[in-house]
């Protein structure tokens, strides 16, 4: 998900921009991981991500950023608050998605985003498609024809995948949305300004549900919120906030294509840790759909 950079890129940055995207990708394969490990519902384990990222940036947005904070519009506002709307349904079906499928199938399937990024452009702003991204996007979306169907062609031990699949297509989606309902506040608002409005918006959202929905939100074990902060710290800090501040320094397209390596990651893990062996249809849908996004993306 791309939202703006901390600042203009410099030539005298103490730290290599590719080896911070490498560490970033790392950061954020250990998501699902990190979401799979936790027994909290969805909804809280979502809500306490957020909740705990905003903690860790707002003493930052308020030092720094304090003016930018004030001067947020009323139409720059609306948008945030409805990008904030749109993540916090991304977090809490993605979230959702990975208790009935695999972790190759979720990550994989949600990744697909910036194929409803092109297809929302198109459809909403007007934005003109090429005949290589629409390409992609053809491909891509046969790909995940074939990831939605594996489980009748080789059935997997996931419990429920064609639902879980289609959570992580939802998670796809609103992610997509996220991305195009902020596109015009991130041109004029930096990184931290944005991403706490944002973040709070989503955090206030997934309480309101969590809430409505009858999930407790204390009485966990200690292990739990240990697991909520990782999920900040790691895919959230070091993951997508430092991905962003790679924006800045390198192009667009290879950060783009370099998050192709968050299903490869996160499957590897997943196999190390959970003993989750993906099937030969899986493995095949999901190769495609990985073509289609790079061939879209780059």
């Amino acid at each position: 998900m791309n939202t703006p950079s901390l600042g203009a890129p410099t030539d005298d940055t103490p730290i290599s921009p590719l080896a911070a995207l490498g560490i970033a990708v790392l950061a954020i394969s250990t998501s699902a991981i990190l979401v799979r490990w936790s027994s909290a519902p969805s909804l809280i384990k979502a809500f306490y991500r957020v909740a705990f990222t905003v903690g860790l940036l707002a003493p930052v947005a308020l030092a720094r950023y304090r003016d930018a904070l004030s001067t947020f519009s009323r139409r720059d506002l609306v948008a945030a608050t409805g990008a904030g709307v749109a993540l916090a349904a991304h977090f809490a079906s993605w979230f959702e998605s990975l208790n009935h499928t695999t972790v190759a199938a979720s990550v994989t399937l949600v990744q697909s985003q910036p194929l409803f990024v092109a297809v929302g452009a198109w459809a909403l702003l007007d934005e003109r498609v090429g005949r290589r991204t629409a390409a992609g996007i053809a491909v891509a979306l046969v790909g995940m024809v074939l990831m939605s169907v594996s489980d009748l062609l080789a059935p997997s031990s996931a419990p429920r995948p064609l639902f879980g699949n289609a959570l992580a297509v939802v998670g796809a989606v609103t992610a997509a949305a996220y991305v195009l309902t902020g596109r015009s506040v991130r041109s004029r608002v930096s990184l931290v300004p944005y991403v706490v409005v944002v973040y709070s918006v989503c955090a206030a959202t997934l309480l309101v549900v969590a809430v409505g929905n009858g999930d407790p939100l204390t009485g966990y074990p200690l292990r739990e919120w240990v697991l909520f902060l990782a999920m900040a710290v790691g895919p959230g800090i070091f993951g997508h906030t430092v991905i962003n501040w790679a924006l800045a320094h390198l192009e667009s397209s290879v950060v783009s294509v370099s998050l192709l390596g968050e299903p490869l990651g996160s499957t590897i893990l997943a196999l190390f840790l959970f003993g989750e062996i993906p099937t030969v249809p899986l493995v095949a849908g999901g190769a495609i759909v990985l073509f289609g996004i790079y061939v879209t993306a780059s």
